[in-house]
């Protein structure tokens, strides 16, 4: 039988898990196996930049966790796993991506993204999806383009009026 201080501390690291999960419009679990300390804390940087961490727990403890939670990974709790977690949807995802490409040691394995759960296809097609910034240049572009043909037309309009 397990000490009680052991299953209190477990308890408390599948609470703290829980809280993160549900505090989190993403969460994405990874395989860390491979990367350099430097390259752990230059992730970790990158991801604490934009809203976001990651941790690594024992996978029995994050089973627990997300099945108390009714979220199912299937046999992604294999081997060695991280996990990652942020407010923002995409940025957690698209950073984890960017550092996957360059440190082939990091893989991504699934997330769940506002309560859906997302394979390693989807987290891609999720990665390429530009950054909030990025969408709302695009977007004040595409209005200041409109904007700036309905002038160029009323001035060729009022030219043409004044030519009469």
């Amino acid at each position: 039988m397990a000490n009680e201080k052991i299953l209190a501390k477990k308890q408390e690291i599948i609470d703290e898990i829980k809280d993160h999960v549900k505090n989190s419009s993403t969460i994405v679990l990874f395989d860390y196996r491979g990367i350099t300390d430097n390259e752990a804390k230059e992730l970790r940087r990158a991801l604490r930049a934009n809203d976001a961490d990651y941790k690594v727990y024992k996978n029995t403890l994050m089973a627990r966790a997300l099945s108390d939670l009714n979220i199912d990974l299937g046999n992604n709790l294999e081997g060695p796993s991280a996990l990652a977690f942020g407010t923002d949807q995409i940025s957690p995802i698209k950073i984890l991506s960017d550092f996957a490409k360059k440190n082939e040691a990091l893989v991504l394995k699934v997330g769940v993204v506002d309560g859906e759960i997302s394979d390693k296809a989807k987290l891609d097609a999720l990665a390429t999806i530009p950054s909030r910034e990025g969408l709302l240049t695009m977007l004040a572009g595409g209005m200041m383009g409109i904007a700036k043909d309905l002038s160029i037309c009323l001035d060729l309009y009022a030219q043409q009026k004044s030519e009469k």
